[in-house]
């Protein structure tokens, strides 16, 4: 009986966790869920221990850990990123397999060799964005190869948003994946070609340069960059590529009010306001406006050029930002008080449920003619917690480890699912969830 060690039992977890409870019997897997918290890994199993079990563990405590993977056929770590070089070394050590959604940091690429030697597979990116993404732009990269066709033009866009039904707020958004995120999104310098030229965006114009776009006819869209395309040239075989960019989609609208946080200077994480003292979100607010004898209200407007009467300003109030309402964190950054601010506003009622939408978009040249391909991808949650994001997070996860442990998947060392051996199978089997891209030429 293999066992499969998950750790890790958050909402990102869980529809991966109970996906392998459903094939355990079938294929005759073992599921060990091991968190901090063992009540959470006991959520997750949903009491289910015919085949699983959940167990506490301390990620740092290094005996604990060691033991846990040791005993493993192969380790799922859906710890956050920092940690996932702490199981990789010890997969590497004790020649177990390992499977995370999270980028290959540079840390994690430094182990490639020792992981071949070791005649293992540390497979990263293999979640939504990244993960899904890849895997889909590299089946019609290769497609678009196999029959001769020039790629001049590659344009990726994906996010997590509000399900249609539940869109209910001016923002058109809600928080689906980590609030922090979110909120510290696209500081520094965004890079990617257009034209053959190498572009730059500043964070102070990011959300001012935006690509608007429709997915799937449930738009319209809008798409900022993201922090650094020019990675994927090599990474999808793109080296002579005329365009490459990819973004964060959005609802129309979004990107505008947002820039607005950031002309305030509300999404600064580097130093931290002092309050003992409760602090209303008025003065919060009044601490980033000029000093002028003009109410509230009026001072944000004159500030920003904005009109009380317009969407734009109702963004705002709806949020409260003008409110005597208290600040429910003291002595944080003003990003850290914006989140708590928005976490209140944007979160996920219970009945609510979410959306991920992706875009890819090739042009390419064949025999003379230049072509397009728009290839879409939605998928809507069914729940609180069996989310859009949690499907797409954890289900090719899912069926990564399904294939590594039958023998399909051969690679070894430090690998992201760009080849066939990975994306064919994958993309198959999440199709049989609906997890399917449209794709539409011309």
């Amino acid at each position: 009986m293999k066992k499969i060690h998950v750790i890790g039992a958050g909402r990102s977890s869980l529809v991966m966790i109970r996906t392998f409870l459903s094939l355990c019997k079938k294929n005759n897997w073992f599921l060990v869920v091991a968190d901090f918290n063992k009540d959470l890994a006991l959520n997750a199993l949903d009491n289910n221990v015919q085949f699983a079990k959940a167990i506490k563990l301390d990620i740092n405590n290094d005996e604990a850990r060691r033991d846990f993977v040791k005993d493993s056929d192969i380790v799922i770590s859906m710890l956050p990123a920092v940690y996932h070089i702490l199981v990789a070394k010890d997969c590497i050590d004790y020649s177990k397999p390992m499977v995370t959604a999270s980028y290959v940091s540079n840390d994690m690429k430094k182990l490639d060799k020792a992981a071949k030697n070791a005649d293992v597979i540390l497979l990263n990116e293999m979640g939504l964005d990244p993960g899904i993404d890849h895997m889909s732009a590299m089946k019609i990269i290769n497609e678009i190869k196999s029959f001769g066709g020039s790629i001049t033009s590659f344009k990726s866009f994906c996010g997590g948003l509000v399900h249609p039904e539940y869109d209910d707020n001016p923002w058109n958004y809600k928080f689906t994946w980590n609030p922090r995120n979110v909120v510290l999104a696209g500081q520094g310098t965004a890079l990617y070609i257009d034209g053959k030229q190498h572009k730059y965006i500043p964070y102070n114009n990011l959300y001012k340069r935006i690509e608007n776009l429709d997915v799937d006819d449930c738009g319209p869209f809008e798409a900022y960059a993201n922090r650094n395309s020019l990675q994927y040239k090599n990474q999808y075989g793109l080296k002579n590529i005329d365009t490459i960019i990819r973004g964060t989609i959005r609802k129309k609208g979004f990107c505008e009010a947002w820039n607005i946080f950031i002309e305030l200077g509300m999404t600064d994480d580097s130093y931290v306001i002092n309050n003992s003292n409760k602090l209303k979100i008025s003065e919060f607010t009044n601490l980033f406006l000029p000093n002028k004898s003009l109410k509230i209200k009026d001072n944000f407007c004159s500030f920003l050029n904005i009109k009380i009467n317009s969407e734009l300003f109702n963004k705002f109030e709806w949020l409260g930002l003008f409110s005597n309402d208290y600040v429910e964190v003291f002595n944080a950054t003003p990003a850290q008080v914006l989140q708590s601010i928005l976490e209140k506003k944007w979160k996920l009622n219970s009945n609510d449920k979410d959306m991920v939408v992706m875009q890819h978009q090739f042009k390419y040249n064949l025999s003379g003619f230049e072509k397009q391909i728009i290839s879409d991808l939605v998928v809507y949650g069914d729940s609180r917690e069996e989310t859009a994001m949690a499907k797409t997070v954890g289900l090719p996860i899912v069926f990564a480890v399904k294939h590594i442990l039958n023998g399909n998947i051969k690679q070894k060392g430090v690998v992201i699912p760009v080849s066939e051996e990975i994306y064919i199978p994958v993309l198959e089997e999440l199709s049989t969830f609906g997890i399917v891209f449209r794709e539409k030429t011309s």
